[in-house]
């Protein structure tokens, strides 16, 4: 199962919306880095970062393909790459395991060096030979020029900044990555904080004015919060963080005034998860890093539970965030992908006359998660896949 669209097929990404104001190259520069590790021009000039084990890991399968067993069971000979393809959906069709993609991307480097180079159109063929599978992308050897797109009617070529493919959806946890803020305290006591609202407005909507006081820090942007819900670890019962219930954005307009009749500044709302109000707090819209989000399991064992569900759900299904109970103290990082697990019923045995044994059947694994924010207590983890709906308590471990 992978992530996908209306039409069956898996959905796009685009780093860009992450942060709208952020600009093409560096959205495409990201989308160079996100797999071997392999950097464009423009991904150099950015100074992403190219993480070793990538690369390593690339020119490793590059020289002797990978097992046949990886393979998936129906993985095909050739498949044509289709615009809304990401790779995991890609590598989902070619790998029994998709977050191994960077694997498949290293089966040829000579012309797969990164997911970069991968566009609609572009055929890719899958080799079986001595125990081994590379994959290739289809060029002169099959009656196809090398770098040409076949897109009915018309053969085009397309240009290495334009239309690649993407690695995850990441428009399903974009929304996420200014949203979902666990606070180590009770930081928004002393925050900036909303005293008025325009005339005739108990509630604010996206354009409304809010009048606010307190120390903004210089900053122009800011993100809104109402209270703080603390996140209890299901089996120590210990506090974790405070989750602070996200509202909206807004933008700073005019400044305040002292003097013996206070005026505060002024802000306009631009956007809303929910109506702002009088007394909700601010807190500064933090720089967004352009950030890799390859999927690839955890370095260590990790086992924990689920926290939450984000926002006002007691379950969740795929596509949906939960709250996790390990982050960067335990290893975590973005883009660990782990295993969700269905607690065994208990039951009774009841087949042989006159005894009854209890029982626990075994715990069964039914989805997949994938981390993309990671505090030091506690992480934000997007469902990929789930069989039943998930719940607070629920356990995960490394895939």
């Amino acid at each position: 199962m992978t992530f996908s669209n209306r039409r069956g097929r898996p959905a796009a990404l685009s780093i860009a919306s992450a942060r709208p104001a952020r600009s093409a190259a560096l959205a495409a520069a990201a989308v160079a880095v996100l797999a071997t590790g392999l950097p464009t021009p423009a991904a150099a000039q950015s100074g992403l970062p190219v993480l070793p084990q990538w690369r390593e890991t690339a020119q490793r399968v590059a020289q002797a393909g990978i097992a046949l067993e990886e393979l998936a069971p129906n993985a095909p000979d050739a498949y044509t790459v289709q615009r809304g393809d990401t790779l995991w959906g890609i590598s989902g069709l070619f790998l029994k395991t998709p977050w191994r993609w960077p694997e498949l991307w290293g089966m040829n480097l000579e012309q797969i060096r990164n997911p970069h180079l991968i566009y609609p159109g572009q055929v890719l063929v899958l080799e079986r030979r001595d125990g081994r599978a590379t994959l290739r992308v289809a060029g002169a050897a099959d009656g196809m020029p090398v770098g040409t797109v076949r897109l009915s009617p018309r053969v085009r070529v397309e240009t290495l900044d334009n239309g690649a493919i993407a690695a995850i959806p990441l428009h399903l946890i974009a929304p996420f990555l200014n949203e979902a803020v666990v606070f180590d305290g009770n930081e928004l006591e002393a925050a900036p904080r909303i005293v008025a609202t325009q005339e005739g407005h108990v509630l604010l909507a996206r354009g409304e004015t809010a009048y606010v006081r307190g120390d903004l820090g210089g900053a122009r942007d800011f993100r809104i919060f109402r209270q703080l819900t603390p996140l209890v670890d299901p089996e120590t019962r210990e506090v974790l963080g405070f989750e602070g219930r996200y509202v909206g954005t807004a933008e700073f307009v005019r400044e305040g005034e002292e003097g013996p009749l206070l005026v505060p500044a002024t802000f306009r709302i631009t956007s809303t998860r929910l109506e702002a109000g009088v007394g909700d707090r601010l807190s500064p819209v933090p720089q967004q890093e352009l950030v890799a989000y390859v999927p690839h399991p955890p370095a260590s064992p990790v086992e924990g539970r689920i926290v939450s569900i984000y926002g006002e759900g007691t379950t969740a299904g795929q596509n949906q965030v939960v709250a996790i109970n390990r982050g960067s103290r335990d290893g975590l990082e973005r883009g660990n992908v782990l295993a969700l697990w269905r607690a065994g019923r208990q039951v009774v045995d009841t087949t042989t006359p006159g005894e009854r044994t209890a029982m626990k059947l075994p715990d069964e694994r039914h989805g997949l998660l994938f981390v993309f924010r990671v505090f030091e207590r506690v992480s934000y983890a997007l469902i990929l896949q789930v069989q039943e709906p998930v719940s607070r308590g629920d356990r995960f471990t490394q895939p």
